[in-house]
């Protein structure tokens, strides 16, 4: 029989603990799974509940493998969420793939290697459950701070217990990242981009890619709100639609981009990944403009190996590393 992994253990704690507490207080499992994390971090049991479900409870708790690293914490918050989604996907509810995350920590660490600041600021606009944000921690290479902000409080509380159980310093704010500024200068802004339409055509008329009529998309608004929150110099990572620039609303994108910001890379995930090609993703970087900065006279395109074939995957990676090294 196969040993079991911190990473299955962790899971199994969070999994069954989460059962526990959606029975005894009616929640829905994301919900739950947000008490238990919390309750692993603080230790303290809601007073409301009851002496046989405190015992199993405590029970679980005591399987915990003694020495757990933050991508087997992470892991297993991510296993947990996906379970949860499943049971009801909201069509905002949507986590970014392992490896993708994986990937834009490996960029992100990259792009900030030349930084002097220690510790380094990141914004994730759409934290969502904090599942990117905290694989790019993970995989910085100095000290880093990050702000996530998420309108959706189930989502909220699950960036806010991934976060904790993982000891990482981050500030969180329950709000909608077009309509309410976060946090200004800081170093990078990386995020998945959620795709769709802006309700408030009001506040997006503020935008630059705000639509002449009609619902203004999101992503684009998103984009321009992150470009004024980085610093000068500063680096915007996404997760964005591989339609982005073919859209009937990107004239106005690419006219902010040519103002404000340079791109360096796209890259593009491969197809696999994606139930159609329709759905596929790629990997934009971006570089707000910064006096004296003098950007790549060729972005750096490219379309990535299947993740499966490691010795290809390595070989782009080092290709892209040594890109990098020649443009910063």
């Amino acid at each position: 029989m196969a040993e079991t992994t911190n990473t299955e253990q962790y899971y199994k704690v969070l999994d069954e603990g989460a059962a526990i507490l959606q029975k005894e207080k009616d929640l829905f499992y994301l919900e739950a799974l947000g008490s238990m994390g919390e309750l692993l971090f603080t230790q303290k049991f809601p007073d409301e509940m009851g002496a046989g479900p405190k015992e199993n409870l405590e029970n679980i708790i005591n399987t915990l493998p003694p020495e757990v690293q933050r991508e087997e914490i992470r892991r297993a918050m991510q296993l947990a969420i996906l379970k949860g989604m499943k049971e009801a996907t909201q069509p905002h509810h949507a986590l970014t793939p392992d490896a993708v995350a994986l990937f834009i920590g490996y960029l992100t660490n990259i792009v900030l290697s030349k930084e002097t600041d220690d510790p380094v600021l990141l914004l994730d606009p759409a934290a969502g459950a904090g599942n990117l944000l905290t694989a790019v921690l993970n995989q910085l290479s100095k000290k880093g701070h990050a702000v996530g902000a998420e309108p959706d409080e189930t989502l909220l509380k699950l960036a806010y217990v991934n976060a904790n159980l993982q000891e990482h310093t981050v500030d969180l704010f329950h709000q909608d990242s077009v309509a309410t500024s976060t946090v200004d200068n800081v170093h990078a802004v990386v995020t998945d981009l959620p795709a769709g339409y802006y309700p408030d055509d009001k506040k997006a008329a503020e935008f630059k890619t705000g639509a002449d009529s009609g619902h203004s998309y999101v992503h684009h608004l998103l984009i321009e709100q992150s470009i004024r929150h980085v610093r000068e110099g500063g680096f915007l990572i996404f997760l964005i639609p591989n339609g982005l620039f073919q859209s009937e609303q990107a004239d106005k994108l690419q006219v902010l981009l040519k103002e404000d910001a340079d791109i360096y890379s796209l890259l593009q995930l491969p197809e696999s990944m994606f139930k159609s090609k329709e759905s596929g993703k790629s990997i934009l970087i971006l570089r707000r403009k910064k006096q004296g900065v003098i950007p790549p006279r060729q972005a750096l395109l490219a379309e990535l190996p299947s993740f499966t074939r490691e010795a290809a995957l390595a070989d782009m990676m080092k290709r892209i590393s040594s890109w990098f090294d020649d443009h910063l």
